[in-house]
């Protein structure tokens, strides 16, 4: 019989035997953001229409091109989001956090929704994890927050990424920039395409963003911004930099980094993978000290990024970067019959109850069917129990890696399941064969017997 439908274009399912890449990844992200002193942050997945075009821009290809728009029931005009940042401004706003004490920080793990052509390392529903400063106006906050996304790297195994940097200024000097531009590409008006020939006058830097190939080439002999930057924009970028060189971060400067989402101001940054092909920008962000004051409050000079989990999870592969094993079950309990099945239910409910997983079969097949099906499981401990095993109250529990069985008493199960199974883990912390030194696990100052 043929599917009723597939998942849409462009979109992915994560099946439970690769989720847990998934999850050791935010769970590195996490527990780094939180070491930063960042809190999260939930948003909704749509906002109203206004939000985007205000906050993201309306002459980025984002606005312009992949939005989600459509009309709810109401006739209001909702947008599944593109970005993280627009909503976790409003949020700020509105929850009243801009009159909490600053720099407020925020970290979240956000599904977002481009009308893009899909390819590798480009979803129409992608993930990103992302990081906001509110209200923090020295250069120091922009290397930390570099120094945040390397850590991320760092824990992660990644290498062979390089830090692109670059200062876009403040609405101020970047008018300068602007006009030099319009002069640059208005003489070459006709070989631009169409998109970029109505942003010229509008948005002249969108121009430095365009995919084409042709306007792109054109793009490689423009001004650089840098040559722009007003005497405040230029003295925030170098202490950035030796921010970054104190950090032992190295750096490239690119000045055709414009991102591409208009709330950006000085600086701005990506992290590059080679290793992925043409989408190998697996980290981009900046400072946005304008976009508060756009959205309706006080100016609040603020900065962030957005990491691609997908892309992140394709360079980690693409460079072997190790992750740990998908957690196996502790316990498979094969049941024979109903007082068995009474039996495993109430082991299960005590050792679950205790943080153990176990798991037995729902569907009361044979015991060869329960053994393969144990066996697919890959739990690191069996144990079958019949009218026998409930009878004398003791049954054989297998460790599945070594082979090797032992008595264990049904009445007293999870203390006796907890010995053995600390046992083993003991047995595992041999190092060249030698007995574990207890000492190292808690300072040389504690001996075994301690």
């Amino acid at each position: 019989m043929a599917l009723i439908t597939k998942a849409i274009k462009g979109t992915k399912d994560v099946l439970p035997a690769e989720v847990y890449k998934n999850q050791y990844i935010e769970a590195v992200c996490r527990g780094v953001a939180e070491r930063f002193g960042y809190k999260e942050i939930r948003t909704p997945v749509f906002e109203h229409t206004e939000l985007f075009q205000r906050g993201v821009g309306d002459t980025t290809d984002v606005v312009q091109k992949e939005m989600y728009t459509f009309d709810d029931k109401g006739g209001r005009s909702i947008t599944l989001r593109p970005e993280g940042t627009a909503g976790a401004a409003r949020s700020f706003l509105e929850n009243g956090l801009s009159n909490e004490a600053l720099p407020q920080k925020v970290y979240y793990f956000t599904s977002c929704y481009r009308y893009e052509k899909p390819q590798a390392g480009r979803l129409r529903e992608f993930h990103q994890f992302g990081i906001e400063c509110f209200g923090a106006t020295s250069p120091l906050a922009d290397a930390e927050m570099i120094s945040l996304a390397k850590q991320v790297f760092d824990e992660l195994g990644v290498e062979d990424l390089h830090l692109e940097l670059n200062s876009i200024g403040c609405p101020e000097c970047r008018a300068k920039y602007q006009d030099a531009l319009r002069e640059y590409f208005g003489a070459h008006k006709d070989e631009l395409c169409t998109t970029c020939q109505e942003r010229l006058e509008r948005n002249p830097m969108r121009l430095l963003d365009c995919k084409s190939p042709e306007d792109k080439a054109l793009a490689e002999g423009a001004p650089a911004v840098l040559d722009y930057l007003c005497e405040d924009c230029s003295d925030h970028f170098e202490k950035v930099k030796s921010y970054l060189d104190a950090m032992g971060i190295e750096y490239r400067i690119n000045p055709r980094i414009v991102r591409g989402l208009d709330y950006y101001t000085k600086t701005v940054f990506e992290f590059v993978a080679d290793s992925i092909g043409a989408q190998g920008t697996v980290c981009g962000g900046g400072r946005y000290d304008g976009l508060i004051e756009e959205l309706g409050g006080q100016h609040t000079p603020s900065l962030g990024f957005g990491m691609g989990l997908e892309r992140l999870q394709l360079v980690m592969e693409a460079q072997n970067c190790e992750f740990p094993e998908a957690v196996k079950p502790d316990l498979f309990i094969v049941a024979l019959g109903e007082k068995a099945q009474k039996q495993a239910v109430e082991i299960a409910r005590e050792m679950r109850g205790e943080g153990f997983t176990v798991l037995y079969d729902l569907n009361e097949r044979s015991l060869r069917a329960q053994m393969k099906y144990a066996d697919k499981m890959n739990a690191a401990f069996n144990v079958v129990i019949g009218d026998n095993e409930v009878e004398n109250k003791s049954a054989q529990l297998k460790n599945m890696q070594s082979g090797e069985t032992c008595d264990i008493s049904l009445t007293t199960f999870m203390n006796d399941f907890y010995r053995i199974s600390m046992d083993e883990q003991l047995k595992d912390l041999e190092i060249n064969g030698e007995a574990f030194d207890f000492g190292s696990l808690f300072g040389s100052g504690l001996s075994e017997e301690e």
